[in-house]
């Protein structure tokens, strides 16, 4: 007997968490039958589709901030959210109200029960029932001009393609999720260019000669134009310009006559090429989709993007800064970041992450690029799959000695402690290591901050 439509958000909510139990499940037959059933409403929404290992999230909020400013509707799907799951379903940055979103689970549950019982393919995942309620918020409950439209895991697979888009962006190949997409940056590639549809044009940020040969050898296979950072579009940092402000950046492309410098509020020079590849991606819209956008709405688009949990600085005397870095390019990109904030100056780093990423390569990673660090903190935190002490600190030991190193069992009450504490008042202290701990640190803060998810 099926069970009774959910009556409140949290009900529909806890069923679509009771989904995880069905964990990964790479393949979109069971997105194409859902979608089958319910004639096809995703050919009904224009999506711009964004892989990439890093950086999908910065590129997604670029572009949604400079089509809003534009005065475009614009829908967003991203991953993960920091404090509320409806985050990750948004319509002009505001997230899909809670009645919508009951509605359309109950729309969806149905079907869900029907594909588990009824088809060789089993039960969807979480993940896919989300995208499934997302297409139908777009195309039934809010019509956006465009939907910023975030790939969840690799990309071939990955339960978001099954749109078809005007435009498909990877921003970067790095080693992340290795179990699924394979270990060799061909592989992952390969995984991440599975988005490119025939004559669909491909904006690649970021990428090594190695990883680009197999994103270009597939979008030459399906005849679709490809725009690579430092070929058709270039970015250059004002070498001057950075702050805790900030940064200013010169941009060009093949579309443009002249190049134009922007400046972001954002920290980090991996943001200025982030932010670059969404300007590409405009360039594209407004060269091929008669999108309108003039560069006062651009430069204001960019200039007011935020994105919480990364490099983001909530106070700044003691200098605090949280950043979600939950790989080794990622830990990479922060390492140098702060090289260039701090200088010479040695720092403290607060550190949790899950235990499923490459702990030792991320140490190494930081010891490589990164500033002095005086003393490490390492602790855990309230997620199913987060890395024990006892992992953390043999993981640091492969690089640092046990006298930088300090167990913290109680995390919330060290980062109060620590703020609190007057001879810290010149002192940085850096929390990073995995965007589900920055998500608890950040709902814990006195500061007021910007809702956001990625």
């Amino acid at each position: 007997m099926k069970c009774q439509p959910f009556a409140h958000y949290t009900e529909a909510l806890e069923w679509i968490h009771g989904l995880l139990r069905f964990g990964q499940k790479p393949g979109l037959e069971r997105m194409k039958w859902m979608l089958e059933v319910l004639h096809h409403p995703e050919r009904h929404v224009p999506f711009v589709h964004i892989a990439g290992t890093n950086g999908k999230g910065s590129t997604c909020a670029f572009l949604t901030h400079m089509l809003i400013e534009a005065g475009y509707s614009v829908g967003s799907f991203t991953s993960p959210y920091l404090h509320d799951f409806r985050e990750r379903i948004c319509y002009n940055r505001q997230m899909i109200a809670e009645k919508d979103f009951l509605q359309l689970a109950n729309q969806v549950k149905p079907l869900v029960e029907q594909c588990a019982e009824s088809t060789p393919y089993g039960s969807p995942t979480e993940f896919e029932v989300v995208t499934l309620i997302a297409i139908l918020y777009f195309a039934t409950v809010r019509r956006p001009a465009v939907v910023v439209w975030e790939t969840g895991l690799g990309g071939r697979l990955d339960s978001t393609n099954v749109v078809h888009p005007l435009v498909s962006v990877i921003t970067n190949v790095g080693t992340d999720h290795t179990d699924v997409l394979g270990t060799k940056p061909e592989q992952i590639a390969s995984e991440k260019a599975g988005i490119i549809k025939p004559g669909v044009p491909v904006v690649v940020g970021e990428m090594s000669d190695q990883a680009f040969a197999v994103v270009e050898e597939i979008a030459r296979s399906k005849r679709s134009p490809v725009y690579r950072l430092g070929q058709q579009f270039e970015v250059r940092l004002q070498e001057t310009s950075r702050s805790l402000d900030g940064m200013r950046f010169c941009f060009n492309s093949l579309l443009r006559r002249d190049g134009k410098e922007y400046g972001l509020r954002v920290l980090g020079d991996h943001q200025a090429v982030n932010a670059a590849t969404a300007l590409m991606t405009v360039d594209l819209l407004k060269e091929f989709y008669a999108f309108l956008l003039e560069e006062e709405e651009i430069e204001r688009g960019l200039r007011q993007t935020r994105w919480p949990g990364r490099l983001e600085v909530v106070s700044r005397r003691p200098l605090f800064i949280l950043d979600g870095a939950h790989n080794v390019e990622g830990m990479e990109a922060l390492a140098k970041t702060m090289r260039q904030l701090v200088g010479a100056q040695p720092i403290e780093l607060l550190f949790a992450a899950l235990a499923d990423k490459p702990l030792v390569d991320m140490v190494k990673a930081w010891k490589r690029c990164g500033p002095a660090v005086s003393r490490f903190y390492l602790t855990t935190f309230d997620f199913p799959r987060a890395a024990s002490i006892e992992q953390l600190v043999d993981a640091f030991h492969a690089e640092y000695g046990p006298e930088q190193i300090t167990v913290i069992d109680d995390w919330p009450s060290f980062i109060r402690s620590w703020l609190r504490a007057e001879e810290q008042r010149e002192q940085v202290l850096l929390t990073c290591g995995s965007l589900y701990f920055i998500s608890q640190v950040r709902a814990g803060l006195p500061t007021s901050v910007e809702e956001a998810g990625e």
